[in-house]
């Protein structure tokens, strides 16, 4: 199939990674659509959407010879998954200098603040995973 306006073929290639510490684990599927990147972190007992983070790419204000990021999220009501899914988009568009979207839905009853932070390294440490296979 082109790419709509462009005669080009478009290109979609899909990977899918996880990241675990003792009971927790998320999950990644990773979508690359053409220069784009879409990224789906999920995990615990109700994988759901809760936000969506969204980066462009753009030239940093400060050093114009780097690359930046411009981005945005939505959040549903009573969702927490903001504070992955702004700063991951965020990381992937700085680091490979492609837009990307970020969606998240991780859920287990009864956390503790530890397993909380945990579940935020994995993802991290998922985020990491992902440029380096992207960066081939």
């Amino acid at each position: 199939m082109a790419a709509p306006g462009t005669g080009l073929a478009a290109s979609v290639r899909s990977l899918a990674m996880s990241a675990r510490k003792g009971k927790l684990k998320v999950n990644a599927a990773v979508h690359e659509m053409g220069p784009d990147i879409l990224v789906a972190l999920w995990g615990g007992t109700y994988p759901h959407i809760g936000a969506v983070g969204i980066a462009q790419v753009r030239k940093s204000l400060k050093a114009p010879e780097e690359t930046s990021a411009t981005s945005s999220v939505f959040t549903f009501l009573g969702h927490k998954e903001d504070e992955l899914t702004k700063p991951l988009a965020e990381e992937i568009t700085r680091t490979l200098a492609r837009n990307a979207v970020v969606v998240a839905g991780i859920h287990w009853d009864n956390l503790t603040d530890d397993e909380i932070k945990m579940v935020g390294k994995l993802c991290r440490r998922l985020t990491e995973k992902i440029i380096k296979k992207l960066s081939r």
